[in-house]
Order: C-alpha cells, then sequence, then structure tokens
C-alpha cells in the first residue's frame, strides 16, 4: 500500500511539472549589462526577474527583506535587472518599487525618480511598511542606485525610516549633492540650478539646494544603520565622484582593487565586481573573495 502511495505522488508530480529539477528551482540568469538588460526588461508595470514576490517568507540565513531603491529616470523593472535575480538566487526576499513618477500616460509614467525627494521618501516609506508587514520581519536592508543612494536619507532622517533599516547600501552614491547644470553656464545667467523643470530632484541634487542643505545639516548618517558606499572614478553625472564618499561610513571604489573595471554610473548597476561588494555588506558573516572582471561602460563584460 505504501508503494502505491509514494509512485502515485510521484505520477501527481510529474503531471504538475514538479521534480527535483523544476523551474522553480533552478537559478534565474543573471546579466551584467545595464543597458541592454533595462531596455530588453523595461515593459509597463514589470518587475525585474526575482523581485516583488509577496509570498517570500525571509530565512533565518537572510531574515531581513532586500528593498530595491532605483535611480533618476529608473523605475522598479529597468534599474534591477541585475540585482534581482541575483539576490533572489542568493535567498533573499526581494523587493522593488517606482517612485517619484508623473501622472501621465506611458512611457512617460514609466520614468521614475522625477518628483521632489521628499515627496519619493514618503513612498518609499509606505512601501517599506508594506514589506515589513507582509513579510513578517522586522527590518529592512536598502540597495539603491543613484537617486536611490540619497532619497532614502530623508526617509531614515526625517520619516521615522531608521528603526526599520539595518544596512544602507548605495551604488554610485551622491552625499554630498552634484551639478545637474554646471555652474559656469547657470551662474552667468543668473541662472537657479536648482531648479530643474519636470526633473524637481535633478534641481535638489545641486549642493546649494535646500534639500541638500537641510539634509546635510546636522549629518547625513542615522545612529544603528550600517552604510557602504560603493563608487567609481568614471562616473559621469556625480561630479566629483568623491561626492559618494561620506566619513563615518564604509566607502569603496572600485577602481582601487580592479583598474580593470571601467564602469560609469550607470553600468555600476549591473557591475558584476561591485555585486560581490553589494553580497559581502548584506551578509558579512559569510565574505566572498573580490575578483576582478573587466568591465566595459554601459555594456560590463563582453
Amino acid at each position: 500500500m505504501r508503494r502505491i502511495l509514494v509512485m502515485a505522488a510521484v505520477l501527481v508530480a510529474l503531471l504538475a511539472g514538479g521534480s527535483p529539477a523544476s523551474a522553480e528551482t533552478k537559478p534565474l540568469p543573471v546579466p551584467y549589462n545595464f543597458l541592454p538588460a533595462a531596455i530588453l526588461g523595461g515593459s509597463p508595470g514589470a518587475s525585474a526577474p526575482g523581485t516583488n514576490d509577496w509570498a517570500c517568507k525571509p530565512s533565518a540565513a537572510h531574515p531581513r527583506p532586500v528593498v530595491l531603491v532605483h535611480g533618476t529616470f529608473g523605475n522598479q523593472a529597468t534599474n534591477w535587472q541585475t540585482y534581482g535575480p541575483l539576490l533572489k538566487n542568493n535567498g533573499y526576499c526581494v523587493f522593488a518599487l517606482t517612485y517619484g513618477a508623473l501622472p501621465a500616460p506611458y512611457p512617460v509614467n514609466a520614468l521614475g525618480g522625477l518628483g521632489s525627494m521628499r515627496t519619493s521618501a514618503k513612498e518609499l516609506r509606505a512601501f517599506v511598511d508594506r514589506v515589513l508587514t507582509t513579510t513578517g520581519a522586522g527590518q529592512v536592508d536598502l540597495v539603491g542606485h543613484s537617486q536611490g543612494t540619497l532619497m532614502p536619507a530623508y526617509y531614515l532622517k526625517f520619516l521615522g525610516g531608521a528603526p526599520k533599516v539595518h544596512s544602507y547600501i548605495s551604488l554610485a552614491s551622491l552625499w554630498h549633492g552634484t551639478e545637474v547644470l554646471p555652474a559656469q553656464l547657470t551662474k552667468p545667467l543668473g541662472i537657479d540650478a536648482s531648479v530643474v523643470p519636470v526633473c524637481v530632484a535633478c534641481g535638489e541634487f545641486n549642493p546649494d539646494s535646500t534639500f541638500m542643505k537641510e539634509l546635510r545639516a546636522g549629518g547625513v548618517a542615522v545612529p544603528g544603520v550600517h552604510y557602504v558606499n560603493i563608487v567609481t572614478k568614471y562616473d559621469e553625472l556625480v561630479r566629483p565622484y568623491t561626492s559618494g564618499i561620506e566619513p563615518g561610513m564604509t566607502n569603496i571604489v572600485l577602481q582601487n582593487r580592479c583598474a580593470l573595471d571601467y564602469t560609469e554610473h550607470f553600468e555600476i548597476a549591473a557591475d558584476r565586481n561591485a555585486t560581490l561588494y553589494v553580497l559581502n555588506a548584506l551578509d558579512p558573516a559569510h565574505p566572498r573573495p573580490i575578483t576582478c572582471t573587466l568591465t566595459l561602460p554601459f555594456v560590463g563584460g563582453l
């Protein structure tokens, strides 16, 4: 009788497509090229592979869900074609949101990070609360890119986010802001560089903006949160790249370890070398050796 029941169970599993090598257990493909993956993965309303599985429950090995925070003009799909599947394959519950989008039809509403970072921080607060409530976790870890390295600081400092965040890991960070419109052009013309049409956040990046002054007053870091910044010397948007380096935080310049890494502001979100630093920051008890892989701007390794 027992043999018959076992055979029946196996038959049911096979008919249902279940087997030890089922698609559910296979690792997701992880692309290490930002631009091609972002273009192909940017369909409206989509989520990056491995993200936003609201049935996911954190494991004992990785008890904190990871929330991915995209950059300006990005969204929950385009920005995270690498980190969604990478973190899922490594056993994390991974979630990503689109914030700061304009109330307009597609494709305009697919471009996130355009609104004021003060408002976007409130969207992040609501999203983190949803992740914590759904997963039952006590805290999350944040992994941000570009604006996603700066806007969450407002959430932590002013909107009660600090107790809910354990680690805050930044790719192409800009703690000291950056000039979207060069001062050499704006000042002689009497243009306020902190006011950028359509992209309010872009103006807030300016080091002299009221947003940056408010955020930096008294220090940008909040006690109890572990900060890790990963920057590249070839960042074409965060100028100087040292704007992403902040005393009292863990600061990593990719080229200090790998001279073959030519990643810039966009490719850093898919950079194979950077992924190792991120995985180690999320799980410092099980560090991975840092290797050096040739990385080209925008397209990564060939």
